[in-house]
């Protein structure tokens, strides 16, 4: 640049609403929002879940009413959790063809599928009695080659339910390979994957374990997610994932994990997602509550910044709020 002020005035495009609306880099739209829910067998209302306001464990009835509020916001998907009436060592209810999330994906499948995008997370913490995302050994490790049949077989039971996309969040090497493969052989190859490739072992998850019931009965879970201080390591769980057939790759949490989604962001050529988990979520409107910050604000800023920082796709908690706001503006 060789114009200096008083030439030169960057306010100029700062004036009005309208005009920084003009001049804006970086939108949110509605359909760039995914919608986690969660749906639990066996209650007959509504649970709601005490560290995350406004989030609640749905009926089948009141999720398919949840997932119509969402498609009419334009909110570009959805993505289900599920948390059975019984849990065991291998997390049966998982890829039961009459499993809670089976059954609920047929629901949102046949309501809204044409309106918006079902996904379901797939992995065995929210099945299994033990907490964990695998099988275990033994002596009490999660084994990552049995761990990838099961995988596989929730693959083909979601696939089978309507999912149009299965999400692995195990964190297992070689998941996306294996879900893959499983998929094509069951004739399920326009099932699109889209991979926690870089699922970091943060502390942000302890609200979400309560909705869906999957805190470790024992241990944590830093021998299978990541080591938060490392960097490269993700490039490598994306560069793996792809190479295995991943559609999508996602990186989670996110704001505390913004300068990964810039580097995985500038490093694939394929849609990349970032996770807006529950104790992201919780301190906000715990904040809010407070009164010590303003909550509508605060949470454009946080999409925002996710945004800016690359990502294509946002899982948040606020997706369906979110997308009819923006409509109204």
């Amino acid at each position: 640049m060789s114009a200096q002020f008083p030439v030169v005035r960057p306010r100029r495009l700062r004036r009005t609403p309208a005009m920084r609306r003009l001049v804006a880099e970086t939108q949110v739209r509605p359909s760039d929002l995914v919608q986690p829910l969660f749906v639990k067998e066996g209650i007959t209302e509504p649970l709601p879940i005490g560290s995350m306001p406004g989030v609640v464990q749905h009926t089948r009835d009141t999720l398919r009413k949840a997932a119509h509020d969402a498609a009419e916001a334009g909110v570009g998907g959805l993505i289900l959790f599920g948390i059975p009436a019984v849990k065991d060592g291998r997390g049966s209810g998982a890829d039961d063809p009459a499993g809670i999330v089976q059954k609920a994906l047929r629901d949102l499948s046949s309501e809204v599928g044409d309106a918006t995008v079902v996904m379901a997370d797939l992995c065995l913490d929210e099945y299994t009695d033990h907490g964990h995302c695998g099988i275990l050994t033994s002596s009490g490790e999660v084994d990552n080659d049995a761990t990838l049949e099961r995988y596989a077989s929730i693959a083909e039971a979601q696939a089978a339910a309507g999912a149009e996309v299965v999400a692995p969040s195990g964190m297992m090497d070689g998941q996306v390979g294996a879900i893959r493969a499983a998929l094509d052989k069951a004739g399920y190859s326009g099932v699109s994957i889209m991979a926690y490739a870089a699922k970091y072992a943060s502390a942000f998850y302890g609200p979400f374990r309560e909705a869906a019931e999957c805190a470790p009965q024992f241990g944590d879970r830093a021998a299978y997610q990541q080591d938060p201080a490392n960097a490269e390591e993700s490039l490598r769980e994306v560069l793996l994932d792809l190479d295995e057939g991943a559609d999508m790759v996602m990186v989670k949490p996110a704001m505390t994990y913004l300068d990964i989604i810039h580097r995985v962001r500038e490093s694939v050529r394929v849609p990349v997602a970032a996770y807006q988990v529950s104790g992201e979520y919780a301190m906000i409107e715990a904040a809010a509550a407070q009164g010590w910050i303003d909550r509508g604000r605060i949470i454009d800023e946080t999409l925002t910044s996710i945004r800016r920082a690359g990502a294509d796709i946002i899982l948040t908690y606020w997706a369906t709020e979110v997308a009819r706001s923006l409509i109204r503006r």
